[in-house]
């Protein structure tokens, strides 16, 4: 056969002869080991399956389309629409804490964000927009949930079943590769509380609120100060004749974020552009200013780079004992005493004596003004159980109101909410009797080809989600495309890669302020427990850490004969000789 080595026709796939392997001296081996017919780059087909239509489901579907060739996906959402915890979540006064224009992905910025800290609805129709627009809706099975997972050893892959929501039907389905998108902000839970159902008024979560319900001349008890009650509690405080705010621990309620950086003035090309920026007391956008961010790229990009470079650098303030944290805490503290017009009791109430940063911050300053008012008593302590016409507290006091709306937040064990049975058993049962433990936040333990976007200690505390799981998924994308074109039949990281990164994590975390003593979702909802829900470093570190796989850190299992790990070098040819033979010409000085 005649090559022409300067067309960009190659044989690419020879002839399918055996090559057979020799021994040391020559001689015909047992043909045990075969070359691949196939140039050094071939995809195998792959099929992968996502679980949850979130951010992170949404933006997992455009990596894999700008980097992989050669696959199915379906995306199995059980919701009606996209969106998530932003279709879910619909509570009044629902927003996001993180501002507006940093709070969405990076490849499609939106020009006409309302508010600095937009609310549910605008967050949602944003998902549904972004969905519509890139014509995602082909990979998304809505109304489907995932139920059953099983790795299936031989053939290399998961079996699924899930039902069909809208019909009944339960489906079965498989996948090479498993993506868990379902998130640890998304399975809501009641309050652990004796005869939580006796109750017979109105009994609210937060996470599922009725549409219907209206606070209006009724006697209602909030019960959870995280960043939900804040939100709620000054909605319903405005039309409820009575409101009792009931809560254990007290939290740390900073003050709205333009304010701060005002104030430091540590960033002077923010606070130059916020000069710039219109926006009224309700942290509305003016019009003129949505109108510029609109017609000016070169601003609108300043003000994003602007506000994402202080969120980032928000870290300092949770590293115990730094000039910062004290900084900020003592400001926090004045500014609550101040919202809550010095009354000693409310400060003695609310203000914590555990460090800045034990808890989720949250800004709130519509929360404390609340809580001032006339219609409203706060209830510091635990609650014993509730009763027919309302909630017993532990004191003995009953409290009787006509509903009780429960922010009580969500299990953020990180068990999954259906059985995954890997190599060694249901990851539910090891999640249930051991601290959960992760690779980088997003690979687990005899759980082959599967890969989890904010698992245990990942950076959820940090900064905007949106562009953590951009990073996120290039990467689960990079290792996927290696598995894809170096016959890597099944991928897993080490029992021993994670033992050492949680060993890494435990001595990290004191130097912390999430691991001071202090009940916490980032622990679980624990006093002293390990922190399980955050990332051992600052936002960038995260990024940093994950620009680079660690092959050494994974065990493999390979497609080819023997298991040989370099059966993907094929027959000698590479299909880059399809394209520019000579591009490592262009730009010989490129960085590594």
């Amino acid at each position: 056969m005649v090559i022409n080595a300067s067309g960009p026709e190659l044989p690419i796939r020879t002839h399918n002869l055996p090559t057979p392997t020799l021994s040391h001296n020559g001689s015909d081996l047992e043909e045990s080991y075969m070359v691949r017919e196939e140039p050094l780059g071939t995809t195998k087909h792959l099929r992968i399956v996502g679980i949850g239509a979130g951010a992170s489901g949404l933006n997992m579907v455009r990596t894999l389309r700008l980097n992989l060739t050669d696959y199915d996906l379906v995306i199995y959402e059980k919701n009606s629409d996209v969106g998530g915890t932003w279709f879910e979540n619909r509570y009044p006064g629902c927003r996001c804490d993180i501002p507006s224009h940093n709070y969405q992905f990076s490849w499609k910025p939106k020009h006409d964000w309302t508010n600095f800290h937009s609310s549910a609805d605008e967050i949602g129709g944003y998902l549904s927009q972004v969905c519509d627009d890139e014509h995602m809706r082909d990979s998304i099975k809505t109304s489907h949930r995932v139920e059953f997972a099983q790795w299936d050893e031989e053939k290399a892959r998961w079996d699924l079943m899930v039902q069909d929501l809208t019909t009944g039907e339960s489906i079965n389905d498989y996948a090479d590769f498993l993506l868990d998108g379902t998130g640890i902000l998304n399975n809501w839970k009641w309050p652990d509380v004796e005869d939580l159902h006796t109750f017979e008024g109105s009994l609210i979560h937060t996470a599922n609120w009725p549409e219907d319900f209206d606070a209006a001349g009724k006697v209602v008890a909030v019960i959870g100060n995280g960043s939900t009650g804040i939100q709620v509690v000054p909605e319903l405080q405005k039309k409820a004749e009575k409101l009792y705010h009931l809560f254990r621990t007290p939290t740390w309620v900073t003050p709205p974020r333009i304010m701060v950086w005002k104030m430091m003035g540590q960033n002077k090309q923010l606070v130059d552009i916020l000069s710039e920026i219109g926006i009224d007391d309700q942290e509305n956008f003016s019009q003129e200013t949505i109108e510029r961010f609109k017609s000016d790229p070169e601003f609108y990009h300043r003000f994003v780079k602007a506000v994402e470079k202080e969120v980032n650098n928000g870290f300092p303030m949770v590293v115990t004992g730094s000039p910062i944290q004290a900084i900020a805490q003592q400001m926090t503290k004045q500014y609550m005493t101040a919202m809550l017009g010095g009354n000693k009791e409310l400060c003695e109430a609310m203000i914590p004596h555990f460090p800045l940063g034990t808890r989720r911050l949250t800004p709130g300053q519509d929360y404390l003004k609340a809580l001032t008012k006339e219609n409203v008593e706060v209830r510091r302590g635990g609650i014993r159980r509730f009763v027919p016409e309302g909630i017993q507290l532990e004191s003995g006091e009953v409290i009787k109101v006509d509903a009780i709306v429960c922010a009580t937040g969500f299990n953020t064990s990180f068990r999954p909410r259906f059985p995954i049975v890997g190599r060694n058993g249901n990851l539910q049962t090891k999640f249930r009797d051991e601290v959960p433990k992760s690779y980088m936040s997003c690979a687990i333990a005899d759980m082959p080809n599967y890969f989890v976007f904010l698992g245990p200690n990942a950076p959820i505390g940090h900064g905007s989600v949106f562009t953590l799981t951009e990073h996120i998924a290039k990467y689960i994308t990079r290792v996927i495309k290696k598995c894809q074109t170096e016959c890597i039949k099944a991928i897993c990281p080490s029992q021993e890669a994670i033992d050492d990164y949680f060993e890494h994590i435990s001595a990290f975390m004191p130097r912390t302020t999430w691991g001071a003593q202090g009940r916490s979702w980032f622990k679980n909802g624990q006093e002293n427990g390990p922190v399980t829900a955050l990332h051992p470093g600052s936002r960038i570190h995260f990024f940093h850490m994950l620009e680079n796989f660690r092959g050494e850190d994974w065990d493999y299992v390979y497609d080819g004969p023997k298991r040989n790990r370099f059966y993907y070098l094929g027959n000698g040819f590479s299909t880059k000789e399809k394209d520019d033979t000579t591009w490592y010409l262009d730009n010989p000085d490129s960085k590594l």
